[in-house]
């Protein structure tokens, strides 16, 4: 059975950060105007799989990007938030959009802006890459993937082998 994370079969929402968990928070500049960020399939097939399987997937977001547009689109994503500074309200309002439970929801961040977000739900996952301040939270869980090369698709992998052996 593949495992590598504690989590439930009652997960109905994976709510992400951007930069750093479907990034490696490279940012490659090809002149002032055009950046882009690597994404790997590994990580945006997990959405695929995730929504496939009636999981919901949000992401919060400090920074702004394409990229996010990108995937909100090509899965019809309603839950996206960009530009977000304080993301604690809105993870909360996501919540009571959906009447979710603290152990309905998982939360992925791997930096000190989403520590409290990490900290208001049952399941917090972060990645090796993270924040040292984030690694030390009491209920953090690390994936073994690396950022940005399928470390979401891990924990979408890990709800799926639970939902399938109920």
């Amino acid at each position: 059975m593949y495992k590598t994370l504690n989590l439930s079969h009652d997960i109905k929402m994976i709510v992400s950060d951007f930069d750093g968990i479907f990034t490696d928070n490279s940012v490659y500049f090809f002149d002032e105007n055009n950046k882009v960020k690597k994404l790997s399939f590994k990580d945006l097939m997990g959405v695929s799989v995730a929504v496939k399987n009636n999981i919901k997937v949000g992401i919060i977001s400090g920074e702004k990007s394409k990229e996010i547009d990108y995937i909100a689109e090509k899965f019809n994503l309603e839950d996206i938030h960009q530009g977000i500074r304080n993301k604690l309200p809105v993870l909360q309002e996501i919540m009571q959009k959906y009447n979710l439970k603290q152990s309905e929801i998982v939360y992925i961040g791997d930096d000190v802006n989403d520590i409290e977000c990490l900290k208001c739900v049952k399941y917090a996952i972060t990645v090796k890459q993270a924040n040292y301040r984030v690694k030390e939270l009491d209920t953090i869980q690390i994936t073994q993937a690396d950022a940005g090369d399928g470390a979401f698709r891990e924990v979408v992998d890990n709800i799926i082998e639970l939902k399938n052996h109920d």
